[in-house]
């Protein structure tokens, strides 16, 4: 529940790669820019240089963002925006983006949500339903007999099973440990001293509550959060839908 949407169980696109690495490399940009360009002094763009390697990002892809973020090349400002919506049956959805026009893109989001019936929502009239959390995305080749036992001794105070994730050509489970957003940083070196190799780390939100929607209504829902994800300006996508 709660999680960023993706495809679960699919091994990344072929024809979605070049839109995924592009968001990749503009974390990279944007976290090297907040923090410095030096990832172990810079835990967020740590984080994304992670993800993006366990991703396959290309890593000239990686070197060419961390270039952009060290020099002045007059590349347009990116601004984080978050923005709310609501999909059909009134699932709530909160949507992180990245943008060098944010005008553009509440204009592309709005005409997206109306396509697929959904809404745009004031600012307040979906986060009140969102618990604002540290989410780390990791995987390991250990044998884990007991992941709540795993959970309580990084101090997670919930753990689920992931999505399958391409990662070097094999497909590995991974798992979502979340914990107070303060703790974040002291979780994600917890799971790395056990053996645990970090996809993503980042705040995340997760619903309080999710609606009953039935499989054909689960369905609808899910067809815009896929074009929500797959939107260039969008970084994650979070639903109330369970």
């Amino acid at each position: 529940m709660g999680k960023a949407w993706k495809n679960a169980g699919k091994a990344v696109k072929a024809e979605k790669k070049g839109r995924i690495f592009t968001k990749l490399a503009r974390e990279i940009l944007v976290a090297a820019k907040l923090g410095g360009v030096d990832p172990e002094g810079n835990a967020r763009l740590k984080a994304a240089i992670s993800e993006a390697k366990s991703l396959s990002c290309p890593n000239d892809t990686i070197e060419r963002a961390l270039k952009r973020a060290s020099g002045d090349t007059g590349d347009a400002t990116i601004e984080e925006k978050i923005y709310e919506a609501f999909g059909p049956h009134q699932v709530g959805i909160i949507i992180e983006c990245q943008t060098d026009n944010k005008n553009r893109t509440v204009s592309d989001l709005k005409t997206l949500l109306r396509k697929n019936s959904g809404a745009w929502a004031e600012n307040g009239s979906v986060s009140w339903n969102f618990n604002k959390v540290g989410m780390v995305e990791a995987s390991t080749k250990k044998t884990v007999n007991d992941m709540e036992e795993e959970a309580i001794e990084v101090d997670a105070s919930d753990v689920e099973t992931g999505e399958f994730s391409e990662q070097d050509l094999n497909v590995v489970t991974s798992y979502l440990f979340y914990t107070d957003l303060k703790n974040l940083e002291t979780m994600q070196k917890a799971l790395v001293q056990r053996e645990w190799e970090i996809l993503k780390a980042e705040p995340a939100y997760r619903p309080k509550q999710a609606p009953d929607l039935t499989e054909e209504q689960q369905k609808e829902v899910y067809l815009l959060l896929e074009q929500l994800d797959d939107f260039e300006d969008s970084r994650r996508v979070y639903s109330s839908i369970d």
